[in-house]
C-alpha cells in the first residue's frame, strides 16, 4: 500500500471513528451507506452479503463463500455483485486499534445510471464469472469513498452531493480490474444478470418447493446452462442456495423467538423436522437445541 493511501486511510479510519463511538453497524444519514466499529475479533458469522461495496479502514474480515475465502483490509475493497449467503469473521481488531469499516449497498439501477453516462463498454456477452471479488484499492477510488463518508459532517450537502458521489464510486469500480462482474448484474440479457433474477427469486420465496425447470424459465436458460451460470456466480446449485437461506433464517427465528425447532422447521419449507436438525447441524456444528444454547451463553 502506497504512502499516500496509507494516509488517506487513516483520514478514513478516524471520519468512521468519529460517527461510530461505540460497537456495532449503524445506518447513516446517506442512504445505502453503513459504518461498523468492532472492538475484538469476532466468531465465523453466518449472514447475507446484499450487492455492495465493503471497505476496511482499520483492521482486517474473512468472508467466505462456499470453499472461496476473500480477505480483506485497507489495502483491498470487496465487491458483492449478487446477494450471497456467505460465513464472515473479523480477524483483526482490538480495543486499542478496532475493526472500522464501511459498506455500501448498489442497486442495478445504480450501475446502469452510470453505464449510461460514461464510455464503459455494455456487452451482454462476457462470460459469467464469481460473483465476490477482492480488488486492490486505488487512490482514485478511495478519495470518493472519503468525500461521501466527509458528507455526514456537513448534513445540508448530502442531498445533492451524496448521489453524485456514489456514482463516482460505482463508476472507479467498474474501472477496475475486476470491474465487468459488477456491470454484468445490471446488463439486460447478460448470464449474470438472468442468474441474479433466479436469486432474488429465491430469495423471496426461499421457504416455498420448486423445480429446477421454473427457475430456468425465469432466467430464461436451458437447466444444464442454469445449473452451470448458478454454480459459477454463487459455488452452489439453487437447491444448496436455497438450504444456505432456510436454515439461516431458520437459525435466525430460534435465537430470536421462544418457538421449538420443529416449527421453526416448517415456517422455512421443511417437510421433515428429523432433515432439518440433520442439516442444521451440518451446517452449524450442533443440532438446533444445543446450537442455540451456545449462542445464547
Amino acid at each position: 500500500m502506497s504512502e499516500q493511501i496509507y494516509k488517506r486511510q487513516g483520514d478514513l479510519a478516524k471520519l468512521i471513528e468519529r460517527y461510530s463511538e461505540q460497537d456495532g453497524t449503524y445506518a447513516t444519514a446517506i442512504p445505502s451507506l453503513f459504518m461498523t466499529r468492532l472492538s475484538n475479533a469476532t466468531e465465523p458469522k453466518y449472514g447475507i452479503y446484499n450487492t455492495s461495496l465493503c471497505v476496511v479502514a482499520q483492521g482486517a474480515k474473512e468472508a467466505l463463500l462456499d470453499q472461496d475465502r476473500f480477505r480483506y483490509s485497507p489495502a483491498d475493497y470487496l465487491v458483492a455483485s449478487v446477494d450471497l449467503p456467505v460465513i464472515a469473521q473479523v480477524i483483526e481488531a482490538s480495543p486499542e486499534v478496532p475493526y472500522l469499516a464501511l459498506k455500501l449497498e448498489i442497486t442495478p439501477n445504480d450501475i446502469l445510471e452510470v453505464l449510461r453516462e460514461t464510455q464503459i463498454k455494455a456487452d451482454k456477452k462476457e462470460s459469467t464469472k464469481r460473483g465476490m471479488y477482492v480488488s486492490k484499492m486505488k487512490q482514485p477510488l478511495l478519495n470518493a469513498i472519503t468525500r461521501l463518508v466527509h458528507l455526514l459532517y456537513t448534513p445540508e450537502d448530502i442531498p445533492i452531493l451524496a448521489p453524485l458521489i456514489k456514482k463516482e464510486i460505482i463508476y472507479r469500480v467498474l474501472q477496475g480490474e475486476h470491474g465487468g462482474r459488477l456491470k454484468q448484474t445490471a446488463i439486460e440479457g447478460s448470464s449474470t444478470h438472468q442468474i441474479n433474477t433466479v436469486i432474488k427469486h429465491i430469495m423471496q420465496n426461499y421457504e416455498k418447493s420448486f423445480k429446477i425447470e421454473e427457475l430456468a424459465k425465469i432466467a430464461n436458460m436451458s437447466v444444464s446452462s442454469l445449473y452451470r451460470h448458478f454454480t459459477e456466480v454463487t459455488t452452489m446449485s439453487p437447491i444448496q442456495f436455497q438450504k444456505q437461506l432456510r436454515l439461516q433464517e431458520a437459525r435466525g427465528l430460534l435465537l430470536s423467538e421462544s418457538a421449538n425447532a420443529a416449527d421453526v422447521a416448517f415456517r422455512v419449507g421443511y417437510e421433515s423436522p428429523s432433515q432439518f436438525s440433520r442439516e442444521y447441524a451440518r451446517m452449524f456444528g450442533l443440532p438446533p437445541k444445543e446450537d442455540i444454547q451456545r449462542l445464547k451463553v
